[in-house]
């Protein structure tokens, strides 16, 4: 037996299952340590500095592990989303023109509202006021974003001056470099082998730089590590607090993060066998929402790959515990992480988008009026480069279908004022 305040704060548990809980703790860390090189990347494709962007990749998921560990109780790692972060960069602030300062800014007052949210049961009527057919629709569609971004950074897929995307040149040794690497973690992952992604990304990292796909040091930014994240840390800014793009912001990342984390918690939680845990972990993975607009990071979820974790034996917070030490040791190999290549990082975005299209399967077709607005989800996410414009096609699509043929009342009234919402936005941006 433990005890002290490992104890109080995990409970007594027998000897052999505080083994289990640190195997599982390091399990879940293997499995998704990739996300401080694949976050980063792509928060600086924001304008963040790439050694900065792990710096608060890594702080955002040590304190949402450790929220998880001691609030949620539960095996859940805590680390920023994969499509939420694309939601961040490519939407905020390529398509809504915020800056990164005040983009950082949306994330914390979503992360407020969140836990206004989660400690009521607003969460229920949110999550029941949107249809599941457009819930699944966005992270389908989310999913085809992150695999056309992948494709673009691998060079697998270029620029066409007629055809807008084209194939790109395979006797380019980066194109060559994703594509074994995405093999490879193909390979890795239906095999089910621990740390897969990681393994891909290092071993096409080595590719790159033997077949001079990227020279040694290109990457790498010069001054200190921490100097560039004192750029990052507390920096958001609400100068467009009073605007009605912020709000617009403010709410869609809400719906994100709400539906992502209600399906993802409700799930692990359910595989533990204590559903009554799921509460406590909701609210944990709020406030730490909080927390990462502030350390400078997109959105955190409750990882996909907890359920490795899981699955090895985790059952309780020491878990996320020992994944957010871990975390903390990572901060050592900062200056390494900073070789590795787009080359070697986009075929993990490509094999996550795969993973989130699977969500099709849960749509229903068989009903026109539910299938259509889905539809224009999937598709006008990555075809308009936006998940806010691709969600509003869908959002005002459906209303419309049900009132056509006389099922307006299917809809709910949030529902209503969403759509209204995206249509002001559309008339709004039309005027500008």
């Amino acid at each position: 037996m433990k005890n002290g305040l490992m104890s109080r704060a995990f409970g007594l548990l027998p000897e052999h299952q505080w083994k289990k809980e640190i195997a599982a703790g390091l399990i879940s860390y293997v499995s998704v340590v990739y996300i401080v090189m694949v976050n980063a990347t792509i928060l600086a494709d924001a304008g963040m500095p790439l050694q900065a962007g792990m710096v608060a990749t890594l702080l955002t998921s040590i304190a949402g592990c450790l929220l998880m560990a001691f609030a949620g109780k539960s095996p859940i790692v805590v680390v920023p989303g994969m499509g939420i972060n694309a939601f961040f960069t490519y939407t905020l602030v390529h398509s809504m023109k915020l800056s990164w300062q005040e983009a950082l800014a949306v994330v914390s007052m979503a992360g407020i509202l969140f836990a206004i949210v989660a400690f009521t049961s607003l969460y229920r009527v949110l999550s029941q006021a949107i249809p599941g057919n457009l819930q699944h629709a966005i992270t389908v569609g989310i999913g085809l974003f992150l695999t056309f971004i992948g494709l673009q950074k691998s060079g697998i897929v270029i620029a066409h001056q007629t055809t807008f995307v084209t194939i790109g040149h395979f006797s380019d040794p980066g194109v060559i470099t994703a594509c074994v690497t995405l093999v490879l973690a193909l390979i890795l992952f239906i095999r089910n082998v621990q740390g897969g992604l990681l393994i891909s990304i290092l071993v096409g990292t080595g590719l790159a730089y033997a077949l001079g796909a990227v020279h040694a040091g290109s990457r790498v930014e010069t001054g200190n590590t921490w100097e560039k994240y004192g750029q990052v840390f507390s920096h958001l800014t609400f100068a467009k607090l009073g605007t009605i793009a912020f709000w617009i912001a403010v709410f869609l990342l809400l719906l994100i993060i709400v539906f992502e984390n209600i399906g993802l918690i409700t799930s692990q939680t359910n595989m533990i066998g204590r559903p009554e845990r799921f509460k406590g972990s909701l609210r944990a993975l709020s406030i730490g929402n909080i927390f990462a607009g502030i350390f400078g990071s997109s959105p955190v979820v409750a990882a996909a790959e907890s359920t490795a974790g899981i699955a090895a034996g985790g059952r309780s917070g020491l878990t996320p515990f020992i994944s957010a030490v871990m975390f903390g040791a990572t901060f050592f190999f900062i200056p390494l992480l900073t070789y590795i290549p787009d080359s070697a990082i986009a075929p993990v975005l490509i094999i996550i988008g795969g993973l989130m299209v699977q969500s099709v399967r849960e749509i229903d077709f068989s009903d026109f009026t539910e299938a259509f607005p889905a539809f224009l989800v999937m598709v006008m996410i990555p075809f308009t480069y936006s998940i806010v414009d691709g969600m509003a096609f869908g959002f005002i699509a459906y209303p419309v279908a049900k009132l056509a043929v006389g099922r307006g009342r299917e809809v709910s009234k949030v529902l209503y004022v969403i759509s209204v919402l995206f249509l002001a936005n559309f008339v709004l941006h039309a005027m500008l």
